[in-house]
Order: structure tokens, then C-alpha cells, then sequence
């Protein structure tokens, strides 16, 4: 959770944050009397992103005669084949003989990957496996060597963890919310709707509660505060049908969405309903699908981009220093950036 989703930011995002949003349920809406609680801690709003590092072509030459392996997610799933495709051409760049293997998702799958790395003798490897109980069991497997993990902890062999960022993700979207409604409104709305996963646990809570932190951090306390379970297009379209119900005459509706999907199935509701011009939005991963939107649509303020698609650009050349023997950061975070009309032409060349 950039792809259809966050969606993994749904299988987001993580994000995006990609494979901890996966999953389903029924979506609901929470008004503080529904059992869901709502990720509704505010901590100090951080002011800059900590741990992020820089994207970086890998330099040429830089991999020869050196083999890494990559345990991709599931390319089937539109964030893990950026990612894959990103690798791959780094590794590329760099000169480096790339062994891939698709986990698909499956934690016995990524076993075998694993042993098949120790076999081919991989002197490194990135690991986007999703299994986590699986993690030790396939540090144990595989090789000994540098492991930089994807967006997902990978027990006890992991050198690094690379990825997203959810609290200061969610941080910049909430901001971006909160001043367009300063600037516009002077921060006088009639309901703030955050569209969550709460089966992703911490990642829910980072990114969401990142949002509020941002958003108060300008508009200050929020008010009339809806959770909805509701993070694929399906969903979010049903739960926020039921939440328009219940605010008639609000004509100032910020919504915070976990992912794209989200906000896509906000807007369906919306439309249906005849009152599109109603929603003030802010979504997660800048995803393929949402491009255009978020160009034409004034309302849709900005998105947290996670750029699966330069997760190369981090993870190879990083991979490369550690099987070098040079120490790299336990924390490689990706630099996430709000995108919006006034910049999206510029970052993702959109054709619409």
C-alpha cells in the first residue's frame, strides 16, 4: 500500500505497507459506540521523516560478480511486481546476477526460495515473504548472508528493514487535509471520516493515527469523528453509503482513507448520491488508478506516494554494501512525498 493498492497497501503498504493491509471483512461504521476501536492516540506530531534514506541508481559495475537473491510478495499483485521490476533493473545496473523467486504469497513457498538461495549460493538477499511466523523459519533456510526485509520484519537474519513509513505517511496526507480546509474553511467542517484496516494492527494505527496527528496539528481537536472498516473499493463503497445517511445537510466531509481504494469507493458513494462536492480527500499510495483524480479533482487534496516502483533504487545498492561488509542502517525508510494536481504531472506523467 503504487499500484492498484496500498492494497496489499491491500495484500498497503503497505504499505502501503503493501502485505500488512491485506485482507477483508465487513466494513462498518464506528461513531464511538460500535466495538471497533478507532486508532484515536495522538502523540507528537513528528517534523520530519527519521530513517529515510535517499533513492539511488545502483552504480554500474557495482555488483559484479556478486549474486542476490530476491523472495518477492506476489507479482501478481500490482505493488510486488513494481517492486520486482524495480529490482530487477537495479540489479542490472549494477551488473549483478539477480536470483528471483515469487513466494505467492505463501509461507512454505518463501521456505523453498530460501533453501533454493543457499543452493545457488546468494550472497544476499531482499525478502518481501509475508508469513511472519514463517520469518526464522526461513532465515534458517536460507544462506547466512546480508537479508534487507520489505515492508514486512523478517525474524532473526534480518540486516535491515526496508519500507514504509506509516506514521509519517499518514503524518503528511493529515496535514495536507488540515490546510486546505484552514486555508478554505478556516478548519469548519462537519465530519471527519477515517476510512481504516484495523485487522493490520500497527500498521493501521501508525498510519491512521499519523493522519490525525497531522490534521490536528493545524485544525486542532477533531470533531464529529466516523472509523469505518473499510479499505478495498467494495467495501468503502457500502460503509460510506450508510455514513452519508447519517450526515443530510453536511456539505464539508474530510476523509482520510488507509489506501486509494478507499477513497475510490468514498467516491462512488458519493457520486451516487449526488454529492461528490461534499468530500474533502486524502488517500495513501498515489496508486496507477487514482492518478487521474487526484489530477482533475481539486477536492482530492493530495496523496502519501510510496514509489513501489524505486524500492530498487534503496534495496539494491544497500544490499550491495552490506555483502561488501560495509554496515548499512537497520531502518532504510522510503522518503515519501505528497502528491497532488500541482505535482503529479511532474512525478507520474499521467495520460489523461
Amino acid at each position: 500500500m503504487r499500484s492498484r493498492q496500498v492494497k496489499i497497501t491491500a495484500v498497503l503498504g503497505a504499505i502501503t505497507a503493501a502485505a500488512a493491509l491485506a485482507g477483508c471483512s465487513t466494513g462498518k461504521v464506528d461513531d464511538g459506540t460500535s466495538g471497533a476501536a478507532p486508532s484515536t492516540n495522538i502523540t507528537a506530531a513528528p517534523t520530519a521523516e527519521p530513517d529515510a534514506v535517499e533513492f539511488q541508481q545502483a552504480e554500474p559495475g557495482s555488483g559484479a560478480g556478486i549474486k542476490i537473491g530476491l523472495i518477492a510478495l506476489d507479482d501478481k499483485v500490482p505493488f510486488s511486481k513494481l517492486v520486482s521490476d524495480s529490482v530487477r533493473k537495479q540489479a542490472s545496473q549494477a551488473g549483478a546476477q539477480l536470483v528471483y523467486c515469487d513466494s505467492k504469497g505463501d509461507g512454505a513457498t518463501a521456505l523453498a526460495c530460501a533453501r533454493n538461495f543457499k543452493v545457488q549460493g546468494v550472497q544476499g538477499y531482499l525478502n518481501f515473504q509475508s508469513d511472519a511466523k514463517s520469518a526464522d523459519a526461513i532465515c534458517a533456510a536460507g544462506p547466512q548472508v546480508p537479508v534487507i526485509a520489505i515492508d514486512i520484519e523478517q525474524g532473526s537474519c534480518q540486516t535491515s528493514f526496508m519500507g514504509a513509513n506509516n506514521e509519517y505517511a499518514g503524518f503528511l496526507a493529515g496535514q495536507a487535509l488540515g490546510k486546505y480546509m484552514k486555508d478554505k474553511f478556516n478548519c469548519e467542517y462537519d465530519a471527519y471520516v477515517s476510512m481504516e484496516q484495523p485487522e493490520a494492527g500497527a500498521v493501521n494505527a501508525a498510519r491512521m493515527g499519523g493522519y490525525r496527528n497531522g490534521f490536528t496539528s493545524v485544525c486542532g481537536e477533531i470533531k464529529n469523528l466516523k472509523t469505518l472498516n473499510a479499505f478495498r473499493i467494495d467495501m468503502a463503497r457500502t460503509a460510506f453509503t450508510d455514513v452519508l445517511t447519517t450526515l443530510p445537510g453536511a456539505h464539508r466531509i474530510v476523509v482520510a482513507g488507509i489506501n486509494d481504494d478507499a477513497i475510490e469507493g468514498a467516491l462512488a458513494a458519493a457520486k451516487t448520491a449526488g454529492r461528490e462536492g461534499d468530500l474533502y480527500l486524502s488517500g495513501q499510495g498515489a496508486d496507477p488508478s487514482a492518478w487521474c483524480a487526484i489530477k482533475s479533482n481539486p477536492q482530492w487534496v493530495g496523496d502519501t506516494a510510496y514509489f513501489p516502483e524505486r524500492y530498487g533504487e534503496i534495496g539494491v545498492p544497500y544490499l550491495l554494501k552490506a555483502i561488501k561488509g560495509e554496515k548499512i542502517p537497520e531502518k532504510l525508510l522510503i522518503p515519501h512525498q505528497i502528491v497532488n494536481s500541482s505535482n503529479i504531472d511532474s512525478i507520474y506523467h499521467p495520460t489523461c
